[in-house]
């Protein structure tokens, strides 16, 4: 795939100043393309015809639930195309790029579309009406780890609100934005309302954000990284949506059906190889049961198997890059080196793997909650098993983190479990692994970050309100 042009202005175009990436293959760490990095001259083209897009009279709401519903059947004639290059990019098992990656991308634009058919974009208020326009151009800046969706709950939104929109992915895994970008040529997206360019964030992020021209900037990443983005914005006022890590607990009461429980919470929090900001990623258990929650979890760890993305019967691959994978194996020396108690896995490549970035399915048990371990997000296959008493010291610990993104409560008594996830702090609180909901809002408390994606709530991120006062006095 020729990943050396942007599409700027309907246009597939070269970079200004020449600059190029190597995209690396985790699985085997050969080299399988590069990409073209952009400069603030890129962004600044792509503002220009940002601008001119909006200047040109704007396409009706039936016209852009149409244009939606074209760029979703484009997507499903691609998917096998986007699962492909997910797989060879961030290392994803080619049946959860196929069933958990490109999937995605149409099932939350056909969402966005019936949420369209019945949204108020505008209501009288006494002698006021009160609308809801487009907040004009909107940066959109997306991470590696599931890129498909994330693009597509920033990308959709912003055209169904009627802004223009600058797409800049991670340049670790760029071949599906090219793809995306192809989707919406294909689809007839008009010139200049949505445009893609290549890059990292100290050059087109930075540039990005700091734009005087631009209205918005949506960002998925590190917290780390989002307070950069929103430093850099704050000069010129723009708004900036921000969804960032997490630590989310997973809190198993006493009733549990412990064998249940526990199976599902490890397997949940692995898929994606533990690349998952809302991954489960704390499984808070009642003293008595550490015990035996630790042996089930162990042995559901070792029951998955660790292998070349494409091999049959694959459950994880490798994470995404060899800096991501360093990453891990620290933080697994870390949970060693203060006291936690490892039941499975641990630091190294699996069995029969002597090469890529393959983590071994990681738990710890006994960990407390002061521990690196149990505060900091690791974003791997590592599991931690935290011991609690009672009701209130497991909310108590769940709370206690600098993350709100999501929390997970497990118990037969129904009653009970509602009433403990009314008092997590998480913007998503999932009750006894309930069934994906994608029109459900989704975004964080406290460093996790603010905002809402997904359906109806995605849409509002990119509206701005306008009053007209006396609009209907005479």
């Amino acid at each position: 795939m020729d990943q050396t042009k942007f599409y700027i202005d309907g246009q597939w175009v070269s970079p200004e100043f020449p600059r190029y990436i190597d995209i690396l293959n985790p699985a085997d760490e050969t080299v399988c393309g590069k990409v073209a990095a952009g400069s603030a001259a890129d962004v600044d083209r792509a503002v220009d015809a940002a601008k001119a897009a909006l200047a040109r009279p704007p396409l009706s709401l039936s016209e852009r639930i149409a244009l939606l519903y074209r760029i979703a059947e484009e997507m499903e004639k691609r998917e096998e195309d986007l699962a492909q290059v997910i797989t060879d990019e961030i290392g994803v098992p080619l049946w959860y790029a196929r069933k958990g990656h490109a999937a995605a991308g149409p099932a939350h634009i056909r969402i966005l579309c019936k949420e369209l058919e019945t949204f108020a974009f505008e209501w009288m208020q006494g002698d006021t009406l009160v609308t809801r326009v487009p907040i004009g151009i909107a940066a959109l800046i997306t991470p590696w780890n599931v890129p498909i969706n994330q693009i597509i709950i920033k990308v959709a939104p912003a055209l169904a609100a009627g802004c223009a929109t600058i797409l800049k992915p991670s340049e670790i895994a760029p071949g599906n934005a090219t793809i995306i970008a192809e989707i919406m040529e294909a689809a007839g997206v008009p010139a200049g309302l949505f445009n893609l360019i290549h890059g990292d964030g100290p050059e087109v992020g930075t540039a990005l954000s700091s734009h005087p021209e631009i209205d918005m900037i949506s960002f998925t990443g590190s917290t780390r990284a989002g307070v950069a983005v929103s430093q850099s914005a704050a000069p010129t006022v723009k708004r900036v949506g921000l969804e960032l890590g997490g630590k989310s607990a997973n809190i198993l009461l006493d009733d549990v059906d412990l064998e249940d429980a526990v199976t599902k919470g490890v397997r949940a929090c692995f898929m994606n190889s533990g690349q998952a900001c809302s991954a489960p990623t704390r499984m808070l258990v009642p003293h008595a049961l550490m015990d035996q929650a630790a042996g089930i979890a162990a042995r559901t760890a070792n029951s998955l198997t660790v292998g070349p993305p494409r091999a049959e019967g694959t459950d994880l691959g490798p994470v995404a890059s060899a800096a991501q994978w360093a990453r891990i194996q620290s933080f697994i020396e870390t949970g060693l080196s203060e006291g936690g108690r490892l039941v499975a896995g641990g630091p190294g490549l699996p069995e029969g793997l002597n090469c890529g970035a393959y983590v071994r399915p990681t738990v710890f048990s006994h960990i407390t909650p002061e521990m690196t371990l149990a505060q900091q997000e690791i974003f791997g296959p590592v599991l931690v098993l935290i011991g609690y008493g009672d009701d209130d010291e497991a909310i108590r610990i769940a709370n206690d983190t600098a993350y709100g993104l999501a929390a997970y409560v497990q118990g037969k008594d129904l009653a009970r479990v509602r009433a403990i996830g009314r008092r997590l702090r998480a913007g998503r609180v999932l009750l006894n692994y309930p069934a994906l909901d994608r029109t459900a809002p989704f975004g964080g408390f406290k460093q996790s970050g603010n905002g809402r994606e997904q359906g109806r709530y995605g849409l509002e991120e990119f509206l701005e309100y306008s009053a007209l006062i006396g609009h209907r006095t005479e």
